[in-house]
């Protein structure tokens, strides 16, 4: 027969609210009274139903995920995987539950985000993507509904946020490539709308300022998504400079597609470097140089700081977290000398 909050109440000799109110370590309850219930826990093994706490206590511990629309073939990027598996482990670590709603646009992920906040399905929100004038977190901001983003928000001192510095991280590439002898150095990104596409390509062009190589917009190129469809498009449009040496991305897909068109026209002497070190770079032909963004640890460091922040119930002192990034070096990075 499963045992009851009231069995442990009886072997304890305390009322059931009390039993109640040591599971939930209420400080009005002596140590002596909370030695008994415990023993009596212990001896009758009782398993708290954690979904009946839930609701005595008014809160969900569920998590909600909003996926950006190219999450939706999660096989085609990982970067959502990985971020994934990273905030399911902290979550569960605490036992929190993760529920995910992908979105078909913006509009429609606002939406999502309403229906989790307003019928109390969830207890905070993560964001896996931040815009420019991002409508997703001010509904957040303005409802003051605890949430945490995935990217650099506008307004970094009034968002929880996770991310890595990808303008040092593009700024390095681009200040090794240029150690390797490239001066003629293409840009391939995408959604120029995001903070993070935004860093990347500042961190393009402060590395050639601080080279004394001249910024040239006919080396850059932004497309619409991140698919191997726009990389490839991407490198037809920087191989009409025909002085081009070297090629720098702001995602693998990206990078992918790239190399797809090189080795169509059958070019072997322009580096490529991806973002995100997914599984299938070193499996490229060449194998594919990219920046390990460490996505599982942005998804657990993310679910980390919204966690506390509930479990604290006041606004954390820690608001954001860098997570570290890595250069990858594979045979794509070629020189140039």
């Amino acid at each position: 027969m499963k045992v009851t909050i009231k069995d442990v109440a009886r072997e304890a000799n305390v009322a059931t609210s009390t039993v109640s109110r040591v599971l939930s370590d209420n400080p009005r309850i002596s140590d002596e009274t909370k030695k008994r219930v415990n023993e009596a826990i212990k001896k009758l093994n009782y398993k708290p139903n954690p979904i009946a706490r839930s609701l005595a206590k008014n809160e969900t511990r569920i998590l909600g995920v909003v996926l950006p629309s190219d999450a939706n073939d999660l096989l085609a990027n990982p970067f959502f995987i990985n971020a994934m598996k990273g905030m399911s482990m902290y979550a569960q670590s605490k036992n929190y539950y993760i529920t995910y709603a992908f979105s078909k646009n913006e509009e429609n992920e606002v939406e999502n985000i309403k229906e989790m906040t307003s019928s109390n399905l969830v207890d905070g929100v993560i964001l896996l993507r931040v815009r420019e004038n991002d409508e997703s977190v001010r509904y957040l901001k303005d409802k003051k509904f605890p949430f945490v983003v995935v990217g650099r928000p506008e307004y970094p001192n009034e968002v929880l946020w996770v991310d890595n510095n990808n303008f040092q991280a593009m700024y390095k590439v681009v200040n090794q490539l240029i150690k390797k002898g490239h001066r003629k150095i293409g840009f391939a990104g995408a959604m120029k709308n995001l903070n993070m596409s935004r860093d990347r390509f500042e961190g393009y062009k402060k590395a050639l300022e601080m080279n004394n190589i001249e910024f040239d917009e006919n080396l850059v190129v932004h497309k619409d998504e991140f698919k191997e469809y726009e990389g490839e498009s991407a490198c037809k449009d920087l191989l009409q400079n025909k002085d081009i040496t070297a090629i720098v991305t702001i995602d693998d897909l990206l990078a992918f597609g790239v190399l797809k068109e090189l080795r169509r026209q059958k070019i072997k002497n322009i580096a490529v470097v991806g973002f995100n070190n997914t599984q299938l770079a070193q499996h490229q032909k060449p194998p594919l140089a990219s920046v390990d963004i460490n996505a599982d640890k942005l998804g657990y460091q993310a679910t980390k700081l919204l966690i506390q922040t509930l479990e604290d119930n006041k606004e954390s002192e820690t608001t954001h977290y860098i997570v570290d990034t890595e250069f990858v070096e594979r045979k794509s990075f070629i020189s140039n000398k």
